[in-house]
């Protein structure tokens, strides 16, 4: 279970599908009464598959984690967005202590394990053309045919159906309008995740005061700051 106070409950499906197919490298979990059994690996989502979606992937098979699917085929996986530091000094509110902002996707359903060659190729041919297509030059999966069937017996492929998703992104929402423009400026001036997370914090305020404008709960003229922030 997720500590997930409402004013940071993400529940919009395009939103967590975007996000896990960003930041696609998860935490695998399987519970278990001893100790769960984790495996940090990239997942794939079918959008189309399923209410909410079809998380797709494999295993090597010298994993024993994909074993214990056969006896508790429930999985968790964890999908971490940006993530960073927010002083206090940025804030224009006093008395204010840090925090960290950060955006999470909780995903969690019934594994199916794939032995079949025909599906452990399509596996990985999906996954090598969706990190290698953005590539100048992409490789394309050439391989002697011998060594190709070595790999393959290497694997094990899985689906999960997804059955459960929750999102919590922690965007500085408790704060004022102010503060929170304060903290994207701040997180601008940084670098890599800081700014992922400042573009993040800004393309969620305006989308949500689209929402409020398609809602009749505020009037066009009002909003500008946050549209802006």
């Amino acid at each position: 279970m997720i500590y997930l106070p409402e004013v940071f409950h993400e529940t919009d499906l395009g939103a967590l599908h975007a996000l896990i197919e960003s930041y696609s490298f998860a935490t695998l979990i399987s519970p278990d009464s001893i100790e769960p059994m984790i495996t940090h690996l990239p997942l794939l989502l079918d959008r189309g598959r399923g209410a909410q979606g079809t998380l797709i992937g494999h295993f090597a098979r010298a994993n024993p984690h994909w074993r214990a699917l056969q006896e508790q085929p429930v999985k968790i996986a964890v999908f971490h967005g940006p993530h960073a530091y927010v002083s206090p000094s940025w804030y224009g509110v006093h008395p204010s202590v840090p925090t960290w902002n950060y955006a999470v996707v909780h995903a969690s359903g019934q594994a199916r394990l794939l032995h079949e060659p025909q599906a452990l190729e399509h596996i990985t041919r999906r996954l090598v053309e969706t990190f290698e297509n953005p590539r100048p030059e992409p490789w394309r999966m050439e391989l002697p045919q011998d060594f190709h069937q070595r790999m393959l017996g290497a694997i094990v492929g899985f689906e999960i159906q997804i059955a459960r998703l929750s999102g919590k992104f922690k965007l500085s929402q408790n704060r004022s309008v102010d503060d929170r423009r304060r903290v994207v400026t701040a997180l601008e001036a940084g670098g890599g995740a800081e700014q992922e997370l400042a573009a993040l914090m800004r393309a969620r305020a305006v989308e949500r005061c689209a929402e409020k404008l398609r809602a009749g709960l505020i009037i066009p003229a009002f909003p500008r700051a946050e549209w802006t922030m």
